[in-house]
């Protein structure tokens, strides 16, 4: 009750304009999008048709084997989850996190769903991808960071923002650039600073958008070379490249 009230209030004295349809946000738990909009997003939950390694989407309905995209053979990680699709509510709402360090309840609320529907459950550490020095300087923060923080506490799991950090600065990724591009901005940019904590661990990485995977699977190598025992990947959204 106490909700719907509170949500009544702010549709009349500070309307939320939705960016993606440009209409008003009736729910504060919704975030910048609004219940339109988010109603009109993949949210992925389990029948869809998906990579078994990487999670890329394949249909919409599942088969009951197995199924591999195999763009994903040589990558590092062990498995990869996503909250939904990146588009339309949960694009806009990765692109805002971007620039404001702000998480609706209903994207926590999935990033929990999304990591018990993936079998991640023997995690023992969770990393968040790092940014480099400068683009941390820059933003004032690290979204994947708050991200990992929502995940470590709706679970129990063990948060580690120190262990794992990007060495290089590299160019921003983009949904255009192909998938060597990506590889070569991310290659030897990652380094573990403290592997003692990493040996034997199964680590939970989490970003906000999953791409190509060369990001993910860069962290995954280096993070298995000091001995982590297993590197799943948790993202908000999975991008559907052609």
């Amino acid at each position: 009750m106490l909700r719907a009230i509170q949500d009544s209030l702010l549709s009349v004295l500070y309307p939320q304009v939705c960016r993606v349809c440009g209409g008003t946000v009736e729910r504060s738990d919704d975030g910048v999008a609004c219940g339109e909009c988010w109603a009109g997003t993949r949210i992925l939950t389990g029948s869809e048709m998906l990579c078994m390694k990487c999670g890329a989407y394949l249909n919409e309905s599942a088969k009951s084997f197995a199924v591999s995209c195999h763009k994903c053979d040589g990558h590092s990680y062990d498995k990869a989850a996503a909250v939904g699709i990146y588009e339309k509510a949960l694009a806009a709402s990765i692109i805002h996190l971007k620039n404001t360090p702000f998480v609706a309840n209903r994207l926590r609320r999935g990033l929990l769903t999304a990591f018990q529907r993936s079998g991640f459950d023997d995690t023992t550490r969770a990393i968040a991808v790092p940014l480099s020095a400068k683009r941390r300087v820059e933003r004032g923060y690290n979204q994947a960071e708050i991200l990992a923080g929502i995940v470590a506490k709706g679970t129990g799991i063990r948060l580690d923002c120190q262990s794992l950090s990007r060495k290089l600065h590299t160019p921003m990724h983009r949904i255009g650039m192909d998938e060597k591009a990506r590889e070569l901005t991310v290659h030897k940019a990652f380094e573990v600073t403290r592997p003692k904590l990493i040996e034997g661990q199964n680590i939970l990485l989490i970003d906000d958008v999953f791409t190509s995977g060369a990001t993910a699977s860069y962290c995954a190598k280096v993070l298995k070379k000091h001995g982590a025992a297993k590197v799943n990947v948790l993202t908000l959204a999975r991008a559907v490249l052609s």
